[in-house]
């Protein structure tokens, strides 16, 4: 008994920029991207796709999957870094483009955990109120909080949204638990400050501009050790062996930390969902669409035991296991 996914949904922005592009934007080149990040191609926003449009649209694609109406959520919750304005939220616009009337809704800034945090959040709710139906959202539009000359940075990132409806279950399915962490004292290896403060007092030394700034060396590090010990906590603490699950959907950060990782938790290869190539890191929607992709292709089975696992800014991470 517990918290299921009825319904999953996914929106990408009509424009992929390619490798090749690429080339002409920033020194450097098609074969060394992919080989440095596996990465092939991302999806970038264009006009009518801000995040919260593309939130919506994966959203209703959630909804319509799960047989719910928005005026039946309770809740909305939405994981975001770059949403294209502070206040009102993201979440507040999807609740009115959805009309979801009965909804109370706020944005979840966890950089690319925000959707298992999220998933943790609908938990609780739904724990604690069985009829509550609620929306989790990863969505991003980072291509407008990048620095289009640093190659570290602009060459991982995409855009795009991904949406989950959760609700309640009274058979042996459900969410079988989570393992939330983060450490805020490593918090400079990955950034994104706000834009320049209007008050003189409480300018920001040193701020370049609201865009994502890495160290990338050190994030791969503390990334892999991170979710590896995540995962293993977690299935240790719930008393599930790793040759159990059916399918691995982690963050689709980059092929190195995703390899490393494969390797790290000693699982093969064919159990773990991989769409990085097509998409690059969209931060909080990664795991929504890639989870998308997964359950809409056949991947995932009614009673498949599924594990969720992420790492972001913050620094943030952590894992999560359904049996779907």
């Amino acid at each position: 008994m517990g918290t299921v996914v009825l319904g999953t949904g996914s929106c990408l922005p009509g424009r992929v920029l390619t490798n090749v592009e690429l080339e002409s934007i920033v020194d450097t080149s098609a074969d060394w991207i992919k080989s440095r990040t596996g990465i092939e191609s991302r999806h970038i926003g264009g006009k009518g796709e801000k995040t919260y449009q593309l939130a919506a649209q994966a959203a209703q694609k959630a909804l319509e999957a799960a047989g719910v109406s928005a005026e039946e959520l309770g809740l909305i919750v939405l994981g975001t870094i770059s949403s294209h304005m502070l206040m009102p939220s993201s979440a507040c616009f999807v609740q009115n483009e959805l009309g979801a009337k009965n909804a109370f809704a706020y944005d979840l800034n966890a950089a690319c955990s925000g959707f298992l945090y999220g998933l943790d959040l609908a938990d609780k709710y739904i724990q604690a109120d069985h009829s509550m139906k609620v929306l989790v959202i990863g969505a991003e539009t980072l291509s407008s909080r990048l620095n289009w000359q640093d190659r570290n940075t602009c060459i991982l990132f995409g855009d795009g949204a991904g949406a989950a409806v959760c609700g309640y279950s009274d058979s042996d399915r459900g969410l079988i638990g989570s393992n939330m962490r983060s450490d805020g004292s490593l918090g400079e290896l990955l950034r994104m400050h706000a834009p320049e403060s209007f008050n003189p007092d409480l300018i920001v030394e040193g701020n370049p501009g609201a865009y994502i700034q890495m160290e990338g060396r050190e994030v791969f590090k503390h990334a892999v050790r991170a979710m590896e010990d995540a995962v293993f906590g977690l299935l240790e603490r719930e008393k599930i062996s790793k040759e159990s699950l059916s399918l691995v959907i982690p963050h689709q950060a980059n092929m190195r930390i995703l390899n490393k990782l494969i390797a790290r938790l000693d699982i093969p290869q064919s159990k773990v969902f991989i769409n990085v190539s097509k998409y690059g890191n969209t931060s909080a929607a990664s795991i929504p669409i890639a989870l998308d992709e997964a359950n809409s292709s056949g991947l995932i089975a009614k009673g498949d035991t599924v594990l969720f696992c992420s790492f972001g800014g913050g620094f943030t991470w952590g894992a999560t296991l359904i049996k779907w």
